[in-house]
C-alpha cells in the first residue's frame, strides 16, 4: 500500500514515516499544503495521512479542493486541536477520519489498515481482474484459466496493483512512475518499460488472457486479450 503524509512538523514526520514503513507501507513524506494538495490529486495514493495546521494551505483546504477534484481517496487527519467543532469541520470537508494529537502509534495504524480496506476491492482483500487474482500480501499472481502461479518482485507488484485498481482506464508513464518509485526517486521513465516487459513475461507464463497494452502517446492499459 503507498502513503501519503503531509505534515510540517518534520522530526513526527519522519517518526511516523518510519512507523509506517516498518509496517511495509509504501510513504511518501510532503511538508506543506500545496506540495501535499499536488501530490494527492496525482491519485496514485491508496491513503491519505493529512495534518490541518500546514504553511501555504491548511489541510482543510487541502481536503475541500481534493474532493471538488473528485479524488476519493481515503484521508485521515491530524491535528493537536480537539475541539469537536474542528473534528466536524474536517469531516465536513471530506475527510474520512480523524486522529486528535498526540495520539498512539496502535491506535494510528489501526486507523491507517481501516482506511486501506476501504479500497480493497475484495472481501479477502485480493485484487481481481479478467482471469488473474493477485494477493498482494504474498505477491502471488495467479490465472483463474489455468490455475498457474508466480510470485512478483516488488516492483511488479505494486505496477499489477495499479494497473488493476485502474483496469478498463489508461494510465501513463508518469503515475506509474509515481505509483512505483514516488517523488523523491531519481528512477527514469524507460524504468517503466522495463518491469512493464517483466510483468507481461509473466503474464505469459502463467497463461492469463489478460494484457497490458501499450497506447501511443498516452501509457497502458491493462484489458482482455
Amino acid at each position: 500500500m503507498k502513503l501519503l503524509l503531509v505534515e510540517d512538523e518534520r522530526r513526527m514526520a519522519e517518526a511516523v514515516a518510519e512507523v509506517l514503513r516498518q509496517e511495509n507501507y509504501d510513504v511518501d513524506v510532503c511538508y506543506d499544503g500545496e506540495s501535499g494538495l499536488d501530490a494527492i490529486l496525482s491519485g496514485i495514493y491508496d491513503a491519505v495521512i493529512l495534518d490541518v495546521m500546514l504553511p501555504k494551505l491548511d489541510g482543510f483546504s487541502v481536503i475541500r479542493q481534493v474532493r471538488r477534484e473528485n479524488v476519493r481517496t481515503p484521508v485521515l487527519m491530524l491535528t493537536a486541536k480537539s475541539e469537536l467543532a474542528d473534528k466536524v469541520s474536517g469531516l465536513d470537508a471530506g475527510a474520512d477520519d480523524y486522529l486528535t494529537k498526540p495520539f498512539m502509534v496502535e491506535e494510528l495504524l489501526a486507523r491507517v489498515r481501516a482506511l486501506c480496506r476501504r479500497n480493497a476491492p475484495a472481501a479477502d482483500g485480493r485484487l481481481r481482474a479478467g482471469d488473474l487474482t493477485l494477493d498482494s500480501s504474498t505477491a502471488i499472481l495467479s490465472c483463474t484459466l489455468t490455475g498457474q502461479e508466480i510470485r512478483l518482485g516488488e516492483k511488479e507488484l505494486h505496477l499489477m496493483e495499479y494497473l488493476i485498481a485502474k483496469q478498463g482506464t489508461i494510465v501513463s508513464r508518469e503515475k506509474l512512475a509515481l505509483k512505483v518509485w514516488g517523488y523523491e526517486s531519481s528512477a527514469e521513465y524507460n524504468n517503466v518499460e522495463v518491469y512493464i516487459s517483466f510483468t507481461r513475461k509473466k503474464l505469459a507464463f502463467i497463461g492469463s488472457k489478460m494484457e497490458i497494452k501499450a497506447v501511443r502517446g498516452l501509457g497502458y492499459e491493462l484489458r482482455g486479450a
